[in-house]
């Protein structure tokens, strides 16, 4: 059995289709199991990872575990995923991580909760691996509503670049590292196959949808307003927008061959992402 935390997320059903295809029985972890609209073959369990005790029934007769977490309470959340999985006899945790993890010279908040996340994971004493994608194409859909209302998309960073890579092909490495042998200590740094600007993320959706779309570059100010109007925390708002700000920095902009060489397929572009999503970019 696999138990899936983060199930109902972009990144999270996308693990759990690809389980399924591969023919492995998952168990997702949620707080809500009535409103998680998961396939049927998903068993179901409630559970919230910041309350241990949740989650030591989830646990019962898990050999492997998917691990996501988000925001600040992600190093307490990942410490007790770890705890109650070593408890339980779990042989592995898949975590996924952030890209900068691993760089010590980032200390803005989001690598190092996950920084954080992993020494707990590692301290466990269960064999872990860590996937560590560079950025998500799917935060693109934050441009929906712009998109649908103005043809315009607004976004700081413009001339920063990311190698974005999509959540199928996250969901695709997480999914052999959780059932397949080999992949214990390893740590797999993920990217699309080539680094976008917001502007040239614009021009591509513009292709896509069959129309012009507008980039208008706003203040970092500006964006972490936008994220609070959203209903984030002013907390996680700085975060997001000091992760957004990495874009300017070459780290990002790194294309990683690991993809193609764990799934034996070149990673999804950009432009196959938006045409598998453009209905929801349509007005």
């Amino acid at each position: 059995m696999i138990l899936v935390t983060g199930a109902t997320g972009t990144v999270g059903r996308a693990v759990i289709d690809g389980l399924l295809e591969l023919g492995a029985p998952v168990r997702a972890l949620v707080r809500r199991p009535e409103t998680a609209g998961l396939p049927a073959e998903v068993e179901v369990v409630r559970g919230d990872l910041g309350e241990p005790d949740s989650l030591v029934p989830a646990m019962r007769g898990v050999e492997s575990v998917f691990l996501l977490s988000s925001g600040p309470e992600l190093p307490k959340h990942d410490a007790n995923i770890a705890a109650a999985a070593a408890d339980s006899g779990v042989s592995r945790i898949v975590k996924l991580s952030s890209g900068r993890a691993g760089d010590d010279a980032a200390t803005d908040p989001i690598p190092m909760w996950h920084r954080a996340g992993e020494d707990a994971v590692r301290a466990s004493g269960i064999p872990w691996t860590m996937v560590r994608p560079l950025g998500f194409m799917s935060n693109a859909l934050h441009w929906a509503p712009g998109i649908r209302a103005a043809d315009t998309v607004r976004a700081p960073f413009g001339q920063g670049r990311i190698a974005v890579v999509d959540p199928v092909d996250i969901a695709a490495v997480a999914g052999r590292s959780l059932v397949e042998q080999g992949h214990s200590g390893q740590v797999y740094t993920l990217s699309g196959p080539q680094p976008l600007s917001p502007g040239e993320q614009t021009d591509i959706l513009a292709e896509v949808l069959g129309r012009p779309l507008h980039y208008v570059e706003t203040s970092a100010d500006e964006s972490r307003s936008a994220i609070i109007g959203f209903g984030v925390s002013p907390e996680m708002a700085d975060a997001i927008t000091a992760l957004r700000a990495t874009a300017l920095e070459s780290f990002t902009s790194v294309v990683h061959p690991t993809v193609e060489q764990l799934t034996g397929r070149p990673p999804r572009s950009f432009r196959d992402w938006a045409l598998a999503h453009r209905a929801e970019f349509a007005n």
